[in-house]
């Protein structure tokens, strides 16, 4: 298959980049307490039973996931008729998330049922805005297209943002308190439209690329091979990253011994992964997209190796995979996405389908959540692992299960990877 050749675009100047990628600090901003605060906060201070919670928990996650095709059709639209309405939407819809998220902390007084309908409904408002919000300004960015580089440092501005709004995230809450959380959300929503704003014109950004079709006249994006393989590659290193964050409290406290130390863990993970995002993007440019991602795998997995032989007293030595691996991170985050930009606009659906891809796309992230919880629990399970657990036998197993599997899931995922960069030379594109 010859590679097709991109129309080079103006550089990406660091105004626009931040232009567009400051929603995402906000949108990130969201997820982390929804995930991690969230459920402790329900169950310990407003008295939610576990089991009622643990069901409203998981079918609000789980129609969240099912919706995002359907989110993604919904941005398709809206794009199509122009960034003026994208933007309101957009708008629209981070109104909609900060009110939900400032609800979620402040449940009524009363019994279970009452506190679950509360939870449920304000879950339900906030985080279906978010998706919708975070479908369309990914949407918006991909429209662009470009060539890898371009479409690299689009992605990157991105999730740097992302990464920046986890940091904070994962601080402010005990810090400032939850309304003042709240506060900060809302200013970060008002302040990421306002960039997004400025590229409302056409002088202010690259025009966006592609000849609109039809809904009819559109594929659909499972019938894309080029889509179908990209995006087994993309759940496989997705559920590879996904098992240690699930394992991550288990690992540090029964292996480790190291509880206290948890939150350097992350910020030394996190902030690599910050980075390290310069140096994928500058090594986009002398690989391409796939070998890099391939390099960015293959480094992971040469970092996380070590980490089954780790004990009690080794936190130190886990500090630095942190690093090493939190460098590895910056290619999962910058890499896949610009990728997913060149195939939709290889596929003749750039500037009229990036929605439905990308509504497909959030959905098997989140599903790789699901996943990961899914294969490491039960197996820690048989293995004889119980949280607090001294039994040498268990916590070996919970070595192997925190990296083990993850180094062989990202080894078959960088195998998929280089089968398909035979199949798609443009993937490796400089």
């Amino acid at each position: 298959m010859n590679a097709p050749s991109h129309p080079r675009p103006t550089p990406l100047s660091w105004r626009t980049g931040l232009a567009y990628g400051g929603l995402a600090a906000p949108l990130a901003f969201v997820s982390l307490p929804l995930y991690v605060t969230l459920p402790h906060h329900y169950a310990a201070v407003a008295g939610a039973p576990l089991a009622g919670l643990g069901a409203v928990l998981l079918a609000t996650r789980a129609l969240d996931a099912v919706l995002d095709p359907a989110l993604g059709r919904m941005a398709d639209r809206l794009l199509h008729r122009g960034s003026g309405p994208a933007w309101f939407a957009a708008a629209l819809g981070s109104v909609l998330m900060a009110l939900g998220f400032a609800a979620l902390w402040h449940p009524p007084a009363g019994g279970p049922g009452r506190l679950l309908g509360w939870l449920s409904a304000s879950l339900l408002v906030c985080t279906l805005a978010y998706s919708a919000v975070g479908i369309l300004h990914q949407a918006w960015g991909t429209r662009w297209g470009g060539d890898p580089a371009w479409r690299t440092r689009v992605t990157a501005w991105r999730e740097g943002a992302t990464l920046a709004g986890v940091v904070l995230a994962s601080v402010l809450p005990a810090w400032l308190g939850h309304d003042a959380t709240s506060g900060v959300l809302a200013a970060g929503l008002a302040l990421g439209l306002a960039g997004l704003h400025r590229l409302r014109g056409p002088a202010a950004a690259p025009a966006f690329t592609g000849q609109p079709r039809g809904a009819s006249a559109r594929p659909a994006p499972w019938a894309d091979a080029g889509f179908r393989r990209l995006l087994s590659v993309f759940m496989l290193n997705g559920v590879a990253a996904a098992i240690p964050a699930t394992l991550l409290p288990f690992f540090v406290a029964d292996r480790l011994h190291a509880q206290e130390l948890q939150p350097l863990f992350l910020l030394c993970y996190f902030g690599a992964a910050a980075a390290g995002l310069p140096l994928w993007v500058t090594a986009v440019s002398r690989w391409g997209l796939a070998p890099s991602w391939r390099a960015g795998m293959l480094a992971s997995v040469i970092a996380f190796c070590f980490t089954p032989w780790l004990g009690a007293g080794d936190g130190g030595a886990f500090a630095a995979i942190c690093l090493v691996s939190g460098l590895a991170l910056g290619a999962d985050l910058a890499l896949p996405g610009a990728l997913l930009t060149g195939v939709i606009h290889e596929s003749g659906q750039g500037g009229s389908g990036e929605g439905r891809y990308l509504g497909w796309w959030a959905c098997a992230a989140k599903l790789n959540l699901a996943l990961a919880a899914g294969l490491g629990l039960p197996l820690l399970s048989a293995a004889g692992y119980r949280s607090g657990t001294t039994d040498p036998a268990g916590l070996q197993a919970l070595a192997w299960a925190y990296a083990g599997l993850p180094c062989l899931l990202k080894l078959m995922a960088a195998a998929c990877l280089w089968r398909a960069e035979r199949l798609h030379m443009s993937w490796r594109l400089i």
